[in-house]
């Protein structure tokens, strides 16, 4: 079957996302606009339509130079995973729940948000908030938090930048980009991060990252337990989280430096 026809539109976004190839870093619009032969205002229109989809970032805070988005960082860590995210995923939080009898989750992180990918149900009756496919604020929960401690301080500001109006869950959740800068140092130093009934009044959380080949973090796993099973959570519970998060992470290509010790 032959080449079917082709959308210009497309072609020309995709032409503007192959000039980065070169390695030389950022672009301007009349950078691109040479480059191409594009007319002025088409050029300013694809490369906005590319922003507001994440594949293209303004990166002098003006907007009159750009470059790669995390769009396209999270293509290809999923390209890296395949359908194997949510296949191993599941394995792995069976495995968990069976060896603790807690609820374990797999979320990913779009923007300031989490989807739950994964939840493996404890045998014990415990009202959750969270759902398969269901979306909650990443500040909110501690999934969503060590996957946000991955990114450098100038993203998370980027991200946050605009938000006047912080969702709150309860009245522990987080409600400032300094309180969450705060609690997102205590993750990086620790590799843990928790959910202090800030997503559930009832319920609290431990969580590590889980990262691909490319060392990148593309989910998270957490467990959670009602507070009356809460002080299980600094020590049992959190080995538990850090090996599911290093299995899962090595069964999607990760291979981790071991201590020595």
């Amino acid at each position: 079957m032959g080449q079917g026809r082709t959308v210009p539109a497309v072609d020309r976004a995709v032409m503007i996302l192959n000039l980065f190839l070169d390695g030389e870093g950022s672009r301007t619009v009349p950078d691109i606009m040479a480059k191409l032969e594009l007319p002025r205002s088409t050029t300013y229109e694809l490369v906005q339509t590319l922003v507001a989809n994440k594949y293209l970032r303004a990166v002098d805070g003006y907007g009159n130079r750009y470059d790669l988005g995390l769009r396209l960082l999270e293509l290809g860590s999923t390209f890296s995973a395949g359908i194997d995210l949510a296949g191993q995923g599941r394995v792995v939080a069976e495995q968990i729940m069976s060896r603790c009898d807690e609820t374990v989750h797999i979320a990913s992180r779009d923007g300031r948000d989490v989807i739950y990918l994964v939840k493996a149900d404890s045998p014990h009756a415990v009202r959750m908030v969270s759902a398969v496919g269901r979306r909650l604020p990443a500040h909110c929960t501690a999934v969503g938090k060590a996957m946000l401690a991955d990114l450098p301080d100038d993203e998370i500001t980027q991200l946050y930048h605009d938000m006047t109006d912080w969702p709150s869950m309860t009245p522990n959740t987080i409600t400032s980009i300094d309180g969450l800068r705060a609690q997102l140092d205590q993750i990086r130093a620790s590799g843990l991060a928790f959910d202090d009934c800030e997503s559930n009044h009832d319920v609290k959380c431990v969580a590590a990252p889980v990262r691909d080949v490319s060392g990148a973090v593309v989910a998270g796993i957490s467990i959670s337990v009602p507070v009356h099973r809460a002080d299980r959570l600094d020590d049992e519970l959190a080995r538990h989280v850090v090996e599911g998060a290093h299995d899962l992470s090595e069964r999607l290509g990760y291979t981790r430096r071991r201590s020595i010790s």
